[in-house]
């Protein structure tokens, strides 16, 4: 059942955003980080990332796929597909494969488009050496062949979408947070009328039929967009010659492939962490070690440009690569569903299933011996409704306006996917944030002072098992009437609507294990827009920091634990006399103190802002108990990271900035690196910033290893068997008063007063 909620009790003082591991049996004291793309698909403009090589956060996703048979796949599409989607139609399948086989026996002619061409185009696969000139052909003609199948339940004729198989041969471009990804997949499944589209004006009269057999099968004129691609066909073909076709068809049982499923390539590890090119290298020194060192530093400061500069290509498995083509179709279309992407490795065919749960893969079948299967699986696609490629109807498309529509009860909303302030997600699994500019009239006039500041749509695939964001700031809001670090520096909740149709219901369906494992729901939220905390720098970033951990302690000590504090979670807005007023941001991943134990199977934080504590061998096996303390160090970070990366609220380029690699080394990585960090602070060059920041992050760099070294210190005490007095953790505010006691801390405050 959805959820709509109008009018949502905001703030009124505000002026009118894995899975366990082998160690699984410890007892869980955190959420166990996952490894996958979501660690930088929300943030890649944030932390620096190159888009185009994000592929060993891909294989992350898909290495823990779940696997099914694929007759029990095909049932389920067929059933999609069915005149009664709803009703269990048990022999449907057989019934598919029985009149296909009897279309392919049908005595040959010579029309285009006769079921002989079929096998004509399969023998022609089988004995060349390529790759697709000859699978779009055939795929296409059987597509033709089954137009006037009919079938007792199936729908008479193809649906209105009328796909075809394209063979490509232009990179397909998607935007992501000021960055550009580049795939080329061998062939796209697509609406025909969208290939039609790419022929140069004086062909556009070209009939369908013959666009299929010529056209389709030839380098398409112009390049295709990702928000038209159904699937991706993606192939690896063997140096020798395939067995041929046989003499005919017979309906029989499902025969195995060696392998049955595509194995999983190995694990690619990011690039290795080097030391920054902005450590400090300028002291004289007449050491040899130390003139190793910094040559070193040199070379790596060369090779990162050079890598800025000038993508490489990188070999992938073809498993990787229809990953990556999924990640760039799941952030080109709002709210999909579920994507298919199919894998063909010689005369073997593997179906993908991706859907933000995580993915599935299906058995292979051998798609020349047994092309009636193929068959039945064209047939359901033919009568698949955008709905069932995974399109999401209550999101519609407007082409004149380059953006989606939504109306929900009497709200509308207008989601301005195009617009260059729209943040995208690019993964395969997890919430797959996306932020759009959005507009309505029925909210504007319910909250006039707040739409014309703008108004931002939050959409995302929330775990079943946490409870919503909309039920957290329902506390927060409580928080706000009792603490005034609170009022107005927290999100103002519009609207918001909960979808029904959870990501378990494929998993139900093909009978996997654990189908209800890390479920996950569409959310869509409005708030009012607020601009990121890199926009400001010295004493105004300073102000809104400050004001945001102010927020975050009242709330943590009202039972509300935030717990993924990162620079895209703090956020501001002008408020009354042109003031700025800071806004802890994003609570889909917060917590209360009343439920016991973690929530969800997704990470909590953002790794390059997350403790050291939290990045160990045990943090990220959920073993370490997230504390106060683990947040509010979290806060350090951010102003570590930005006081070092950005300047006059822009990032920095590669060359002139550091830290590079701690957004893309895993996390235990990461933790060395601050560590090391911390130890060489003084090493390391601050770009030309206010100095009381660059004194400030000095200041409470030094408070993080003085209380690291005290607890240390204790540890061996009780490691030896001595008596310790003194308590491990500090209580909340003895640990934020370290902080705020600080002399650059005390000057700013007093500064800004």
């Amino acid at each position: 059942m959805s959820h709509t909620h109008d009018g949502a009790p905001g703030p009124l003082s505000t002026p009118s955003r894995p899975n366990v591991s082998a160690h699984a049996s410890t007892t869980l004291l955190s959420t166990p980080n996952s490894r996958g793309a979501s660690v930088v698909s929300n943030h890649l403009g944030l932390l620096g990332v190159n888009v185009n090589k994000v592929f060993p956060w891909i294989e992350r996703d898909i290495e823990l796929a779940q696997t099914c048979l694929v007759d029990d796949m095909l049932r389920i599409f067929l059933q999609r597909a069915s005149d009664n989607p709803h009703t269990e139609q048990p022999d449907l399948l057989t019934t598919c494969l029985e009149k296909v086989v009897r279309v392919l026996s049908t005595t040959p002619s010579a029309g285009d488009f006769h079921p002989s061409r079929i096998k004509e185009h399969l023998a022609k696969y089988a004995s060349h050496q390529v790759e697709t000139d000859s699978y779009a052909p055939s795929s296409n003609v059987a597509l033709k062949c089954l137009e006037g199948v009919n079938i007792k339940g199936m729908p008479a004729k193809r649906s209105d979408v009328d796909i075809i198989c394209q063979v490509n041969d232009h990179p397909i471009l998607q935007d992501h947070q000021d960055r550009t990804s580049q795939r080329k997949p061998d062939v796209l499944i697509l609406p025909c009328k969208r290939a039609l589209a790419t022929l140069r004006e004086g062909y556009r009269d070209m009939t369908a039929d013959e666009f299929k057999l010529t056209s389709a099968a030839a380098k398409p004129e112009s390049r295709l967009f990702w928000e038209d691609v159904l699937a991706c066909i993606e192939f690896k073909r063997p140096t020798k010659k395939l067995p041929k076709p046989p003499p005919s068809y017979e309906v029989k049982e499902y025969t195995p492939t060696d392998p049955e499923f595509r194995p999983q390539p190995p694990i690619s590890e990011p690039e290795p962490v080097r030391r920054s090119a902005r450590k400090a290298t300028q002291t004289a020194s007449n050491n040899s070690s130390q003139r190793k060192a910094d040559a070193t530093l040199q070379s790596a400061s060369k090779r990162a440009k050079t890598e800025d500069e000038t993508e490489t290509e990188t070999k992938l498995d073809v498993i990787v690569q229809t990953g990556l083509y999924a990640a760039g179709m799941f952030a080109s279309n709002v709210a999909v569903k579920h994507l298919i992407n199919l894998v063909i490795v010689g005369d073997v065919v593997w179906i993908w299933y991706y859907v933000r749960q995580g993915s599935i893969q299906c058995s292979g079948f051998n798609f020349i011996q047994d092309f009636p299967r193929f068959m039945v699986l064209l047939y359901a696609f033919q009568r698949f409704s955008l709905a069932d490629w995974g399109r999401n109807p209550d999101f519609k498309r407007d082409e004149n306006s380059d953006s989606h529509k939504v109306i929900i009860g009497d709200v509308d909303l207008e989601l301005h996917t195009s617009h260059k302030d729209r943040v995208t997600h690019y993964g395969l699994k997890g919430r797959a944030t996306n932020v759009f500019p959005v507009t309505s009239e029925k909210l504007a006039k319910d909250h006039p002072q707040i739409a014309k500041d703008g108004m931002v749509a939050k959409v995302f695939w929330g775990e079943e098992q946490r409870i919503g964001e909309p039920d957290i700031l329902t506390k927060v809001y409580e928080v706000v009437e009792e603490h005034e670090a609170v009022k107005g520096h927290v999100p103002y909740l519009l609207w918001h609507h909960k979808f029904e149709n959870p990501t378990s219901e494929i998993r139900e369906a093909l009978g996997v294990s654990e189908p209800k494992k890390g479920s996950r729901v569409l959310y869509i939220l409005v708030f009012r827009k607020l601009r990121p905390i890199t926009d400001l720098q010295g004493a105004d970033f300073f102000k809104v920091w400050q004001q945001c951990i102010s927020c975050h302690y009242a709330l943590w000590q009202a039972g509300v634990l935030h717990r993924d504090v990162s620079p895209g979670n703090l956020m501001w807005y002008w408020g009354e006399d042109d003031t700025l007023v800071g806004v802890l941001n994003d609570y889909d991943l917060s917590s209360l103190a009343t439920v016991q134990g973690p929530e969800g199977n997704e990470r909590t934080g953002t790794v390059p802002f997350m403790a050291i504590d939290l990045l160990t061998e045990k943090g990220q096996r959920g073993e370490v108990k997230h504390l106060y303390r683990h947040d509010l160090e979290s806060f350090m970070w951010v102003l570590v990271w930005v006081s070092f990366r950005y300047k006059d609220g822009r990032l920095l380029p590669r060359k002139s900035r550091c830290f590079d690699q701690w957004a893309t080394a895993p996390a235990e990585d990461c933790g060395k690196e601050k560590v090391f960090f911390l130890r060489e602070l003084l090493e390391y060059k601050f770009p030309d910033i206010d100095p009381r920041m660059s004194d400030l992050v000095m200041d409470c760099c030094q408070v993080l290893k003085s209380d690291a070294y005290r607890r240390e210190t204790l540890g061996y005490k009780q490691r030896r068997g001595q008596v310790v007095t003194e308590e491990m953790e500090l209580d909340d505010a003895r640990f934020l008063n370290l902080f705020t006691s600080a002399t650059s801390w005390v000057q700013l405050k007093d500064g800004l007063s």
